[in-house]
């Protein structure tokens, strides 16, 4: 497809906050550097004691002089960098964040000295005063702030100057996730300094966008179920927050305490019995805390919940005998935020007897290369590929063009049906996948319902743990034409494990039968 062609139709979906809040930063930034604008350190504030339970300890990351992250390390003897960028912009992000002083070895002395380190960087740090990063580190440094009773000056000032720096640049030309971590991390900053306009602005940023994001059945609707844990720790934060301050009269707190009901639910139903969660689109394990991290969290804030049905955000689960089955049938989620999103409709995950089996490929990466366009591809998913094109045009690392839509959906308690129209505009055809479930065996059958013939390939992606032996064992491969190759399955950011992978041919019609 032409560039520009391309570009026009992924612009053709962005909402029109979008695209103004892009050119008003924009234009905003070139008069701002002629008129050598930069923004004050040093504003007075006040700051109110807090009160908050025990939340959820981090992954280990940082070690004396050493940060690990994205299972990449570096050591900066001395001073940091805060600008490192070696490792990529992800990196460099996640040192910003400051996550790691929420895990359970740092002293209260070290991480002074850590925050001490990056305001003397003052405004020479870059990526780490974008609106992104001072979310995440505003909520990191309260919460840290708060539970180890510390009160100084000069961290204080700094935050409050940070939290300034974030209402001028609020994410509203990105929305999503982005907007949203705006929002929460506003609520902290507002309680912490009982700061009214930082709570006005946070209060119409939760309220619309939980609305806007939660999905009926309880989905973060980019439909990642990694973003969907990372967005569910926020909302328990903030009940956590909400719940045990007076201020403002805990006026939010049956908003969040409702969202993150159907989120945990959510949750909770998507999660294999042995606690890992299907790595559909952007998901990755080692970054989000684990589900029982986050219930154990929810029961600790006294939240109770009551199972609901998967529904609205295309994800449909089915247990039977000794396998845990998830389907997707749904959508590739908004469309005006499709970053996260890969090119896999009708792809599924399997366990046997609580191990993988059947799974995603999985995401080793954010940074926009020829690997990323491979594990957003169709063919990196367990569906079927035609005629070597995705079923939607997904590009640019977090862009997507035009994109397949699922128009027909049927359902019983073990059997789905639905066809999606990814590959209609460009080969008159579509894809139908139906999916039989018994106790023993699952039955897949794809139709292409074309007048043309096209070449087609359905893929299935195994564990590594997986060996040929048990792929003909669990798969009756008799009269298929199919070969078995090797693929990098990706489990977690910059992690690549040879696995196996089955590749089978079709023209019109293809019935799989996986034996249990």
């Amino acid at each position: 497809m032409n560039k520009i062609k391309r570009l026009t139709i992924t612009i053709s979906y962005l909402k029109q906050k979008q695209v103004y809040y892009r050119l008003y930063y924009a234009l905003r930034k070139k008069f701002r550097r002629v008129l050598g604008h930069s923004y004050a350190f040093s504003p007075s504030s006040k700051t109110f004691s807090l009160t908050l339970r025990p939340s959820i300890q981090t992954y280990n990351a940082f070690n004396g002089d050493s940060f690990t992250f994205l299972n990449k390390k570096h050591y900066f003897p001395g001073k940091i960098n805060w600008n490192y960028s070696e490792n990529g912009k992800l990196w460099t992000y996640n040192l910003n964040y400051f996550d790691y002083l929420e895990q359970n070895n740092i002293s209260k002395d070290k991480a002074l000295k850590l925050m001490y380190d990056f305001i003397d960087a003052g405004d020479i740090v870059k990526d780490g005063l974008e609106p992104f990063p001072i979310s995440l580190r505003g909520i990191n440094w309260i919460k840290y702030i708060t539970t180890n009773n510390l009160n100084d000056e000069k961290v204080n000032t700094s935050l409050y100057a940070q939290y300034n720096i974030l209402m001028d640049n609020l994410e509203y030309h990105l929305l999503g996730n982005h907007l949203l971590e705006n929002g929460f991390s506003l609520l902290f900053g507002a309680y912490y300094f009982q700061e009214n306009r930082f709570y006005t602005k946070a209060h119409k940023i939760l309220i619309e966008e939980l609305d806007e994001q939660i999905l009926s059945d309880g989905a973060h609707f980019e439909l990642s179920p990694m973003y969907h844990q990372i967005m569910l720790f926020r909302v328990l934060d903030c009940i956590n927050l909400v719940q045990n301050n007076s201020w403002k009269e805990k006026e939010l707190l049956p908003l969040l305490q409702k969202k993150a009901e159907v989120m945990l639910s959510w949750l909770e139903t998507m999660t294999f019995k042995n606690g890992d969660i299907p790595l559909f689109n952007d998901s990755t394990n080692g970054i989000a805390p684990q589900t029982k991290s986050l219930l154990m969290y929810a029961d600790r804030l006294g939240i109770e919940y009551i199972k609901r049905p998967l529904g609205e955000s295309g994800y449909r689960k089915f247990l039977y005998g000794k396998y845990e089955c998830v389907v997707d049938v749904g959508n590739i989620g908004p469309d005006y935020i499709p970053g996260h999103a890969h090119a896999d409709i009708f792809s599924f995950e399997l366990y046997i007897d609580e191990k993988p089996f059947i799974v995603d490929t999985g995401l080793s990466t954010y940074e926009t290369n020829e690997r990323r366009t491979l594990e957003r591809s169709t063919c990196s998913h367990n569906t079927v590929e035609i005629a070597s094109k995705n079923q939607s045009n997904v590009w640019g690392g977090f862009r997507v063009a035009e994109r397949a839509y699922v128009n027909s959906l049927e359902e019983s308690n073990n059997q789905i049906k639905a066809r999606h129209d990814g590959y209609k505009k460009s080969l008159s055809a579509v894809h139908e996948r139906m999916f039989m479930f018994e106790n023993d065996s699952i039955t897949i059958i794809d139709n292409i319902l074309s007048d043309k013939i096209h070449k087609a390939v359905a893929r299935l992606h195994f564990h590594p743990s997986v060996d040929e032996d048990m792929i003909h064992r669990h798969l009756d491969l008799n009269a298929l034409k199919y070969s078995i190759k090797e693929y990098l399955y990706a489990p977690e950011f910059n992690k690549h494990i040879k696995a196996k992978m089955i590749e089978i041919s079709l023209d019109k019609k293809l019935e799989t039968r996986i034996i249990l």
